[in-house]
């Protein structure tokens, strides 16, 4: 699923809460523009991965087998083909939500490998969801991996939003005496007026 960034924090407490009282997992990674360079696909879904055993009160004897066989060759870490088996295994047995915040700032290459890497989970664990939030231009991106596996959504704010959005910065102004009632006024009327809508 695609949908805008304001909406995401709120889906993933609704799904950290109802996780809590079902038998589900929860992950979540927040793509951020200044670690690029450590967001590849296995960094990401590593990071998931850690999350869901993290909160497994009893880990399957895959994932213990997987990571002793690791420490027997120098610590190395998981594989993305390995990571992605263990995810496909653990999501077959229990509701699993992904949830991948900002998908937009992950590097294209990287983003490809993970979207294909999310498709495969998808494929063969027909529990596991995908919660996905980014900019519209990656839309055809999800689509072309995740197939009709994907729903997107639209969001974006109001007008009404924006408006409360620029009051609350009106507030913050350091040199209020540097704008008249005009120009606010004026800041209110146009600016909302201007941002596309969704």
């Amino acid at each position: 699923m695609l949908i805008g960034c304001g909406v995401s924090s709120l889906v993933i407490d609704r799904l950290c809460n109802q996780a809590v009282r079902g038998n589900a997992a929860v992950a979540c990674f927040y793509l951020d523009f200044t670690a690029q360079e450590e967001q590849s696909a296995t960094a990401i879904l590593g990071s998931v991965l850690k999350q869901i055993v993290d909160g497994l009160s009893d880990v399957p004897e895959r994932i213990v087998e997987a990571f002793g066989d690791r420490e027997k060759v120098g610590g190395r870490k998981l594989g993305l083909t390995e990571i992605v088996e263990i995810l496909q295994d653990i999501s077959s047995l229990r509701p699993t939500y992904i949830c991948i915040d900002a998908l937009e700032e992950c590097p294209s290459g990287h983003r490809m490998k993970l979207l294909g890497s999310l498709g495969q989970i998808l494929q063969k664990s027909p529990r596991a969801r995908i919660f996905l939030t980014g900019r519209p231009h990656i839309r055809g991106e999800v689509e072309k991996h995740l197939g009709s596996s994907a729903a997107p959504i639209s969001a974006g704010p109001t007008e009404e939003d924006i408006i409360i959005f620029l009051r609350a910065k009106l507030k913050e102004d350091t040199m209020p005496n540097e704008m008249n009632e005009g120009l606010r006024e004026e800041i209110l009327l146009n600016i909302p007026a201007a941002v596309p809508k969704v």
